[in-house]
């Protein structure tokens, strides 16, 4: 039997930087088994040119993406979320609107590339950093044995992927994520 294609939407206040990497990883890292979303509380209208820089880098494609209202994943005909994750702490306070499905909603922490000054390779840096926090959040998340977990195990698990750098886990160090 195949398991369905998951639908997650990635949200972030402007959907310029950290919604579009986390999109665009989990565009490629989760083909056929996830279809990636992201969009904004107040989006900025356009893509920050080093998230499609820092994507491409890394292999992985830089076309179709743009800064998007949360309102188009709320309205009739759009596609039903599986998973809203928010990847910045200012969305994640908001009051987000109430999303058709139910989905399993968490919160993944990732500080503000586009928020760092200085020299235009400290900021290429942390996007960099922003992108690795991602790619190791969403690898984790790709190894979740979805169809086995109930919908509170789902979202303890989502949280505990939010904060795996904070407590200085990964997957590979002792926290078992994937226990059934």
């Amino acid at each position: 039997m195949t398991e369905r294609t998951y639908n997650v939407l990635f949200l972030c206040t402007g959907n310029s930087a950290r919604s579009i990497l986390a999109e665009g990883i989990l565009r490629r890292d989760g083909q056929g088994r996830f279809a990636a979303y992201s969009a904004g509380s107040q989006p900025k209208g356009m893509v920050n040119p080093l998230a499609l820089k820092v994507l491409g880098d890394h292999g992985y494609p830089t076309d179709g993406y743009r800064s998007k209202s949360w309102d188009e994943f709320v309205a009739p005909g759009a596609p039903v979320m599986d998973f809203v994750l928010t990847v910045c702490d200012s969305a994640a306070g908001e009051v987000c609107p109430v999303w058709p499905g139910h989905p399993s909603i968490a919160h993944w922490s990732i500080e503000d590339p586009a928020a760092v000054g200085g020299s235009d390779a400290n900021k290429e840096q942390a996007f960099l950093r922003a992108f690795e926090f991602l790619k190791s959040r969403i690898g984790t998340f790709l190894h979740l044995p979805l169809v086995s977990l109930d919908r509170f195990t789902m979202g303890t698990r989502l949280q505990a992927i939010g904060h795996l750098e904070e407590a200085g886990m990964t997957p590979s160090n002792g926290i078992d994520l994937h226990q059934r």
